[in-house]
């Protein structure tokens, strides 16, 4: 019996040890095939991709960048590729290595990923250009995804995203982006501009907030409330209470915000410079922003930073808010795009003299809380790979 017993605990053990490997074997094995091919002279076609699974596309992906040396965050791929005796690692790798038909081959690879995809994903929107979105679609997703799969409706037609630094730089990273000479928002076709939409509310119903920017025009003759603004960033306070003027065609003259206007659809700057004139529910309505701003502002340097706060933000967003306590003591900073940022607002005194003891205990404990997040969140820039 004692024997019986021995036997079978080396089976199993056996097996724990020996299944790991036959099945890596296995996976080896499955992709040889595709590894023998050149997709840089040879193209593939949706029957061959038609019944090979998921998580083999993406490796397949993985080879055809692989070839040039392109160096993956993805575990997966990444793994896959080390291990891959052809396999060089080309820090300096740029999408203009590929010819066209490796694009064309990675358009059918990421096709047949995105017609997999149990939820839509970022890097699926060139798929849904003539197909409306749902919220049952549309899945759950963090701030960075619901960022980029708004984002990336506009930069299939070639929309700079110079605003935002991390989302201009994660599109340039993509191999089908081409960024337009002159953008023009209204090359979206009625289906794409009912998608952002859809996402708009899916992301806005996730975070559980009430509004986001886009929504102004709801608000020309109704309040918004105190309540309604909960949740929301300093950076969407200050996009939503200047949607007032630019539904109204103000020509803005900051940088970032005049980029990001300029990018909606809706937007239809006036022919000259004149201040346009709110009606007295939208002035009302910037007044009551501008109020929870402040209060948002001054709390970093007047109380602790809470967790309710920092929840959901990624590095970048959290990085901009971490500055913003600096900014308050006219710190310059090394970043042009943060002095632009900064440098947009009344209240901003830059100072070459600024030194960090010029903070208060509690900024600096603020500023401590802030940085001690940014080390554990994920990188907007990190958090979806393409």
């Amino acid at each position: 019996m004692n024997k019986f017993r021995a036997f079978r605990i080396g089976l199993l053990m056996f097996i724990c040890v020996a299944m790991p490997a036959l099945t890596q074997a296995r996976d080896v094995a499955s992709m040889d095939k595709w590894e023998a091919i050149d997709f840089s002279k040879q193209s593939i076609t949706r029957e061959q991709l038609k019944d090979v699974p998921q998580e083999e596309l993406s490796i397949l992906r993985g080879i055809v960048f692989g070839r040039h040396g392109r160096i993956f965050k993805d575990p997966d791929i990444k793994a896959y590729l080390t291990k891959r005796a052809w396999y060089r690692a080309n820090p300096q790798f740029q999408n203009s290595m590929l010819n066209e038909r490796e694009r064309g081959n990675l358009d059918l690879i990421r096709e047949a990923e995105t017609e997999k995809h149990s939820h839509v994903e970022p890097g699926d929107m060139r798929w849904w250009q003539s197909r409306a979105l749902t919220l049952e679609q549309l899945g759950e997703h963090t701030n960075a995804e619901w960022t980029i799969l708004r984002a990336e409706i506009e930069a299939i037609h070639g929309q700079r995203f110079d605003d935002q630094p991390w989302l201009q730089q994660y599109f340039d990273d993509r191999y089908w982006y081409s960024p337009a000479a002159n953008y023009n928002p209204r090359s979206l076709s009625k289906t794409e501009v009912a998608n952002i939409e859809t996402i708009n509310g899916a992301q806005k119903q996730q975070r559980n907030v009430a509004l986001s920017p886009g929504d102004m025009e709801h608000f020309e003759n109704a309040a918004v409330t105190e309540p309604m603004l909960n949740g929301l960033s300093l950076y969407e306070l200050r996009l939503l209470r200047n949607e007032f003027y630019a539904r109204h065609g103000r020509q803005f003259k900051t940088d970032w915000l005049a980029q990001y206007f300029a990018g909606q659809p809706w937007y239809e700057p006036r022919g000259d410079s004149k201040e346009p004139e709110l009606s007295p529910t939208e002035a009302k309505n910037v007044e009551s922003i501008v109020r929870y701003e402040n209060q948002l502002k001054e709390g970093l340097t007047t109380k602790p930073v809470s967790k309710a706060l920092l929840d959901g933000l990624f590095v970048e967003d959290a990085r901009k808010l971490r500055n913003e306590i600096y900014a308050r003591h006219g710190r310059v900073f090394k970043d042009k795009w943060l002095n632009k940022y900064f440098g947009s607002f009344d209240w901003y005194k830059p100072n070459s003299a600024y030194s960090d003891s010029s903070l208060s205990m509690l900024e600096r404990q603020n500023v401590a809380a802030i940085l001690a997040y940014e080390k554990v969140a994920t990188s907007a820039a990190d958090a979806v790979e393409g």
